[in-house]
């Protein structure tokens, strides 16, 4: 039995991958046989001149394809697999960056061939009308679309005349928000979406952090907000909270609504993820249609390339007074992407895609509920993230940049926080991985990582 001399293969991107790929390579050439020894991970990271997390980690893909086991009384062996096994193995070893919430991409929802469909569809089908500047509100068409989408959640469809398409719920955050500029502050869960707390910053505009509970915001804490700081408005995300996941129920929406038109608040409600829910809630703007500006992209619940999201405003005054603000930076949603959009949602394709994502979610947490089952998380059963406690070992910067260095992007809560504190948990997207392999394998990797011991693995935040 031999000793196997650690090196990194020069082709590999990445450090981790390369030990693995001169692994498969000496498996392959029969260089490494059954049972020859690999050295300890720490005497590897040494000889190589690396840190000991880049060595766990290629370890831990090894055993993953079967190359490796650990044998008491020998240590780490190579298992032996054969050459033709383990034959673009290495390619599986790419670095995955879970930092983005994107709705996965099954291929039940074929959205590939529907984009090019879409696309066909509207050129063919019409003139140069949507190669053409469009009006800041929206096409008729397409606003008349948007209300039969919004429909569930309104409990019927709202008016067109309030309704207005924006390219993308940021550029239609940004303006509303430089609408209230000039009124006041805003406040906000303690823990918020990092594109209102950009908003803030740039309309410098002061930003109030409002305690949570496992319903959202609690109201007590608002109504002592509106008496002491008299905000102009308040930030929800109703429905799977980004990052808490919590979901508002119709109770507590009623209660804040109360305070809100009692203290003479507006409410920008940013509602990204609500097609996610078995049963659709009641919007907050369906409560309270005079005080809420009612923000739902498509970004969010089918792909990020439908860059079309519907406002529905408090009155049809205020559809003008947005497309006004939108006019300096993001004048009107693409004319293309608003009419596929449109299509979609009157030919039911646009549900159907949405349904096909919802499904691929829900068996992408059912993957999380079963590695992370040792570690505590929220999550809602089809969102496409969760929101992991990191245990008291680690701090979430501290294991974020572990996972950072181990090939995973995750978000720690300080870029949430609107507090000077914040919990110690960390925000994984799980609709980011290209497949459910690949998430699984992404998971496992943290499952191990969150084991390790803080002092053993040279982190330093």
């Amino acid at each position: 039995m031999t000793t196997w001399t650690p090196r990194i293969a020069a082709s590999s991107r990445y450090k981790h991958q390369g030990i693995v790929d001169a692994l498969v390579a000496d498996i392959g050439s029969g260089l490494l046989k059954p049972g020859d020894a690999l050295p300890p991970q720490r005497a590897m990271a040494k000889q190589l001149g690396i840190d000991l997390t880049t060595v766990t980690r290629a370890m831990t893909e090894a055993h993953r394809l079967d190359l490796i086991e650990a044998k008491v009384g020998s240590g780490t062996i190579i298992k032996g697999a054969p050459a033709q096994s383990v034959q673009g193995m290495a390619s599986l070893l790419t670095d995955l960056d879970l930092t983005m919430i994107i709705p996965p991409q099954p291929p039940e929802a074929d959205l590939h061939s529907h984009l090019i469909h879409g696309v066909s569809h509207v050129l063919n089908g019409a003139s140069s009308h949507f190669l053409s500047y469009q009006e800041s509100t929206g096409t008729e068409a397409a606003r008349a679309a948007g209300t039969k989408w919004l429909a569930p959640r309104f409990g019927e469809a709202p008016s067109a005349d309030r309704l207005l398409v924006a390219g993308g719920a940021q550029s239609a955050l940004f303006a509303i928000c430089s609408l209230l500029a000039g009124r006041g502050s805003i406040c906000a869960g303690t823990l918020t979406y990092p594109g209102l707390k950009s908003v803030c910053a740039a309309l410098d505009i002061p930003l109030h952090p409002l305690a949570m509970d496992r319903n959202g915001i609690i109201p007590d804490v608002f109504e002592s907000c509106c008496r002491a700081l008299k905000p102009k408005a308040i930030y929800l995300c109703p429905s799977i909270d980004n990052p808490t996941t919590v979901t508002m129920p119709p109770s507590r929406r009623q209660i804040i609504v109360s305070i809100a038109q009692r203290n003479d608040v507006m409410i920008i409600e940013d509602d990204p993820y609500a097609e996610l829910l078995d049963a659709p809630l009641p919007a907050i703007a369906s409560i309270a249609p005079d005080i809420t500006w009612h923000i739902a992209t498509l970004s969010k619940c089918v792909t990020p390339a439908l860059r079309v999201a519907y406002v529905v405003c408090p009155s049809a005054l205020d559809v003008l007074k947005l497309a006004s603000s939108l006019r300096a930076s993001n004048p009107t949603a693409s004319p293309l992407l608003m009419a596929i959009a449109t299509a979609w949602i009157n030919d039911g394709s646009l549900y159907r895609i949405a349904a096909a994502i919802r499904e691929e979610s829900s068996a992408r947490q059912a993957i999380a509920r079963k590695v992370l089952k040792n570690w505590h998380f929220a999550a809602h059963p089809a969102g496409h993230h969760l929101w992991l406690d990191v245990p008291v070992q680690w701090s979430a910067a501290e294991f974020s940049a572990l996972a950072r260095r181990s090939g995973i992007g995750i978000v720690p809560a300080s870029a949430f926080s609107a507090a000077p504190s914040h919990p110690e948990a960390v925000r994984l997207s799980l609709g980011a991985a290209p497949n459910r392999e690949r998430l699984e394998q992404a998971l496992v990797l943290l499952d191990r990582l969150l084991h390790e011991p803080r002092f053993a693995t040279g982190i330093l935040v």
